[in-house]
């Protein structure tokens, strides 16, 4: 087996490729079965046949939960915090506690609305991968 996306020879059992670090499955570069590179769209490897195309690799997280966390918990950046975007879900949670102290409440509405909105995109699909790059499960 070998990594999809840089060619280093893989463990079967590896979940990521100890030379790159992408995740087993990913990338396009490479042919999985013989390790030679692959042209851009190609459905098979021309040097040993063999598919190249394959289900997209899916993470742990739901959709539909984390859609839900933005709808209902978004001003706390809670969907954030689940999907792994750390960073951003502090942004939120400060903008929410400490902000709405400063603003008179305006910061805890404007965070209200923005993680309505990226909870709906969630649910709608045009956020559909987690910190780590991951799809979302339905």
């Amino acid at each position: 087996m070998f990594c999809k996306n840089c060619g280093n020879p893989m463990d079967p059992n590896a979940v990521v490729c100890v030379r790159c670090g992408c995740a087993r499955g990913t990338g396009i570069s490479y042919c999985p079965n013989c390790g030679s590179p692959t042209a851009p769209g190609a459905a098979v490897c021309l040097k040993c046949g063999s598919a190249l195309t394959t289900a997209p690799v899916t993470g742990d997280k739901s959709k539909m939960a984390a859609g839900l966390l933005g709808i209902f918990l978004g001003s706390l950046g809670i969907h954030n915090f689940y999907l792994g975007y750390t960073s951003k879900a502090v942004a939120q949670l400060l903008l929410t506690l400490i902000g709405s102290f400063i603003t008179c409440g305006i910061s805890a509405v404007a965070c209200e609305i923005w993680g309505l909105v990226e909870g709906i995109m969630i649910l709608t699909g045009k956020i559909d991968k987690d910190a780590k790059g991951m799809a979302l499960k339905d």
